[in-house]
């Protein structure tokens, strides 16, 4: 008996087998969604020596009747050689420090017993490398001066360090003396605006001690950040300038005594949402809304804008403004809350039990993002299960999923996603997924951190907000993403 061949179509198996491999663990079809990261690129590079055009910059542009600062990240600022390996293991330590004290104001603000006594601008923002410190700058006139401070979306008072100054840490520019400017005047102790402190800060108002002429005290305030940090002085106000913006007498804290991690900024911009914030005191120029575009600090010429107003003519994003509801804290009502609804890893929808349990704060002051542990957990283990293959490394402070990289030119990343309320998502942008703690690569770490307990509030921090335009409409309590290359040109 003769034998016969009989040919097997094995297509169709491989396409089953394939496909075996492309479910997520809730069942639906999924090719990971990946970005390519060109890690020479990702490298912080060291800026030119003695490049001071980065902290005293005062560009501005105007748009279609909207009026544009420019806004960087501080690090490519520098005038000195930095030691790249032990400033970014550095700004870790100094960023949990920032997310310690965020979550002690809000234990105490939450607990009211321990409460201690239509026109559109743009603004440069800018890398605030040079001046030392975590967050992004931006630089503004105040009574005829240019200053550069930092921009904080979870703080509300504006401050900048005074002449004659008791105790002042070291910063770039020249302090600022109201006796030099024509235009200055003191807030008095029993004034509404000195009782608005209480809201703006979570301290009362303090009256000084009245000086002749005049028949009442000035008001002072003081502004602890819970790590050490602190501002005090008194209370004045001035003519502001943002671009070619004029802003007269703007309410702000004159820093007498002054200490913590403010780098070589001048002080502090407050965005937040109480009356004495910038964006109350221009609410009538600005109708409550403001944007801005983080740069990516790779590059010492990354720039990106602070936009006062809505006017999408402004922008440059490439995809559209999605937005969502901002979620209301009755016990923190000066913060930005959104409802997180989910995340995705390379396109699969990851299952937390608290999703949509209270709210995440979006905070420009923070660096890296933090999620409740249940969270964090699902968020890791998709990752590391997507993105496999790489020698792993230590982890190092807040960070504890390290890879090491430092044989490989370029690596695929999965694509990270926040969504929120709505339609409204977050793409994180490729150089906000790794975190680069060795200049060689040799450590280099997903960019998200956990927090200590589950009842903590998560954050969603400046460094996952890079290249995406971030539009604040507090009247009508909404807040919308969009992808974005930054630039100020």
């Amino acid at each position: 008996m003769s034998s016969t061949m009989v040919d097997v179509d094995i297509r169709p198996l491989l396409l089953l087998f394939l496909l075996s491999l492309n479910f997520s663990a809730n069942g639906v079809l999924c090719f990971p969604e990946k970005k390519l990261l060109n890690l020479r690129d990702f490298q912080w590079k060291q800026p030119n020596i003695g490049a001071s055009n980065c902290v005293s910059s005062h560009k501005s542009k105007s748009v279609n009747g909207a009026t544009i600062l420019e806004m960087k990240h501080r690090d490519h600022c520098s005038d000195k050689m930095i030691d790249w390996n032990k400033k970014l293991k550095k700004r870790l330590v100094v960023d949990d420090l920032h997310v310690r004290s965020l979550q002690s104001q809000f234990k105490t603000r939450v607990s009211p017993s321990n409460i201690v006594d239509k026109s559109t601008t743009q603004i440069p923002i800018t890398s605030g490398i040079k001046l030392e410190i975590l967050n992004y700058i931006v630089t503004i006139e105040l009574g005829g001066k240019n200053l550069t401070v930092i921009v904080d979306t979870g703080s509300d008072l504006t401050w900048v360090q005074c002449q004659p100054c008791k105790s002042c840490y070291n910063q770039k520019d020249p302090l600022f003396n109201p006796s030099s400017s024509h235009s200055y005047q003191p807030i008095w102790c029993n004034s509404t605006t000195c009782q608005a402190l209480q809201f703006a800060t979570g301290n009362s108002g303090v009256c000084g001690i009245p000086k002749p002429p005049a028949s009442s005290s000035s008001c002072n305030y003081m502004v602890s950040y819970g790590d050490g940090s602190y501002t005090r002085g008194d209370i004045g106000n001035d003519h502001l300038r943002l671009g070619t913006t004029p802003i007269n007498g703007f309410v702000f804290g004159c820093g007498r005594n002054n200490k913590g991690l403010f780098g070589g900024a001048s002080g502090l911009m407050g965005l937040g949402r109480s009356e004495l914030s910038l964006i109350s005191q221009t609410d009538s120029l600005f109708e409550g809304v403001f944007s801005y575009c983080l740069p990516s600090s790779t590059l010492p010429s990354a720039s990106g804008s602070l936009v006062m107003g809505f006017d999408p003519s402004a922008y440059k994003n490439s995809t559209p403004i999605s937005f969502t509801k901002m979620v209301q804290n009755p016990q923190l009502p000066t913060f930005y809350f959104l409802n997180l609804t989910g995340i995705s890893v390379g396109g699969v929808n990851l299952k937390a039990s608290s999703f949509g349990k209270g709210g995440i704060l979006i905070d420009s002051g923070t660096v890296i993002t933090r999620l409740a542990p249940s969270i964090y957990k699902v968020v890791k283990e998709e990752f590391v299960k997507q993105f496999s293959g790489f020698p792993s490394a230590p982890g190092f402070s807040i960070l504890d999923t390290c890879f090491n990289l430092s044989g490989y030119d370029q690596v695929n990343l999965p694509i990270l996603k926040m969504h929120f309320d709505g339609t409204a998502e977050l793409s994180i942008d490729v150089t906000g997924v790794l975190y680069m703690v060795k200049t060689d690569a040799s450590q280099i770490c997903l960019a998200l951190a956990s927090l200590s307990y589950e009842e903590e509030i998560g954050i969603v921090g400046n460094y996952q907000q890079k290249n995406q335009r971030v539009v604040y409409d507090t009247k009508g309590s909404k807040l919308g993403f969009a992808e974005e290359t930054c630039s100020f040109k």
